[in-house]
């Protein structure tokens, strides 16, 4: 009795969000701008309710002994919330994604062209353990004119369910239609599995978290799935590079904050730089507490650096070990990474190939041949000369509140926001003209 009662409040919300998003797509630009504004401000003005809620589930992963990545993830202050205030007036700002005409012509028999952008319709986003994507979720919804259905992961079931509740009740306020945003709030993890089967109802899902939730949505939905994957990253130091550059780069890619999909999970260096640029750079990455993970030659170069075999207590992962093929191929998400010593651009571009999971690369490197080798032939959603890839994020490249970063290369691919919940039809005006 239960899985139909949670089936049929799943459908009841998806329905009411259908009917808010035809309302929606007619809405103008002041309307939905002004209500992202009004969600900015009640965030701001609710920060300490949001704060509360977080304590709650921060607590209970602690109890749970979830891991410091995903506490970080987790964790809201009053800094992050203002953040996320932030991140909606940034997208308040931006020009309107809905109404842009990417064609227009007059047909040989009279008739008027244009092909014009419109809202997907209903937006549903399976996500886990960050709260703040709920914010930047809503917000890139409603400025696309999409109503959007969420269901975030169980370790924030309370700061998801209490920001939800704000923003649906500025962006009525603001003069919205109801269901403009709706949050699935059960834990119940059969409930992802209901919202990925309303076909007809839902237009686009979105999952954003591990590789085993966006697995599961890619291999079952019923509706059509935007993959935003995961980000075994890579860092490839070519024998050309400024070394400086290639210290801080490594150590701002891995180190800058360790539960993000855009850090750095594998280091690639060139056999010819490998004795100038590892002894230091692996040196500092195990004071971070960085558990190495290296091949046979970067593994030497660590010993002689003076990382030890096994961390002592309390020092974390300071350590060096042999690395194995499954460390080619992880994403960590903590303070792991692996290194390889490769031999010149065109094995390191093989290996990146090989074991990446298309998110975002980095080359560093004086040599311009090199660098427009590594740019052309690496398959990745963001490719860096130069740059760590921490700067693979919706705000940095300019998008506001981003809702994922696609390493698909169908509809949308690398941080995606308004303008990639969009589709477009066509309007054609004519004079009476009818087909032979």
């Amino acid at each position: 009795m239960r899985n139909v009662e949670l089936r049929d409040e799943i459908i009841a919300l998806a329905k009411e969000a259908k009917a808010a998003s035809v309302k929606l797509a007619v809405t103008t630009a002041e309307e939905r701008d002004g209500a992202l504004r009004a969600m900015a401000r009640a965030l701001r003005e609710h920060a300490a309710e949001i704060v509360a809620a977080n304590g709650e589930d921060m607590a209970a992963a602690r109890e749970a002994a979830t891991s410091e990545a995903l506490l970080d993830r987790l964790m809201l202050d009053e800094a992050r919330v203002g953040a996320m205030a932030d991140a909606l007036e940034d997208v308040a700002a931006l020009p309107d994604p809905l109404g842009q005409v990417s064609m227009e012509s007059t047909l040989y028999n009279g008739i008027g062209l244009t092909r014009v952008s419109v809202p997907l319709g209903v937006v549903a986003m399976v996500y886990e353990a960050r709260p703040n994507v709920t914010a930047d979720a809503a917000g890139v919804c409603v400025k696309s004119g999409n109503a959007c259905v969420l269901r975030g992961g169980s370790l924030a079931a309370w700061s998801n369910e209490v920001i939800a509740d704000i923003l649906a009740a500025a962006a009525v306020g603001a003069g919205l239609p109801e269901g403009t945003i709706c949050a699935i709030t059960t834990t119940d993890r059969a409930a992802t599995d209901v919202l990925m089967s309303l076909h007809g109802l839902v237009d686009v899902l979105i999952p954003r978290g591990g590789a085993g939730l966006i697995k599961h949505c890619v291999e079952h939905a019923k509706v059509p799935v935007i993959e935003t994957g995961t980000g075994n990253c890579h860092v490839y130091v070519h024998a050309s590079a400024n070394r400086e550059w290639a210290h801080d780069i490594v150590m701002n890619a891995k180190c800058r904050r360790l539960g993000v999909c855009n850090a750095a999970e594998t280091l690639l260096v060139d056999r010819a730089a490998a004795d100038d640029v590892l002894p230091r750079l692996l040196a500092d990455l195990a004071a971070a507490g960085i558990l190495i993970h290296a091949d046979e030659e970067a593994l030497a170069v660590a010993r002689a650096a003076g990382v030890p075999e096994a961390a002592a207590p309390g020092e974390g992962g300071l350590a060096a070990e042999p690395a194995g093929e499954y460390d080619w191929a992880t994403e960590y998400l903590g303070p792991e990474i692996a290194v390889r010593v490769v031999d010149g651009v065109d094995e390191a571009i093989a290996h990146v190939n090989r074991y990446g999971t298309k998110h975002s690369e980095s080359i560093v490197a004086d040599d311009e041949a090199a660098i427009e080798a590594f740019l052309a032939q690496v398959d990745a959603a963001a490719v860096y000369a130069n740059a760590s890839t921490a700067f693979t994020d919706g705000g940095q490249f300019g998008l506001g509140a981003e809702i994922g970063i696609s390493t698909q290369k169908i509809h949308t691919r690398g941080p995606f926001a308004a303008d990639a919940l969009t589709s477009y039809k066509y309007v054609l005006r004519g004079a009476g003209q009818v087909r032979a």
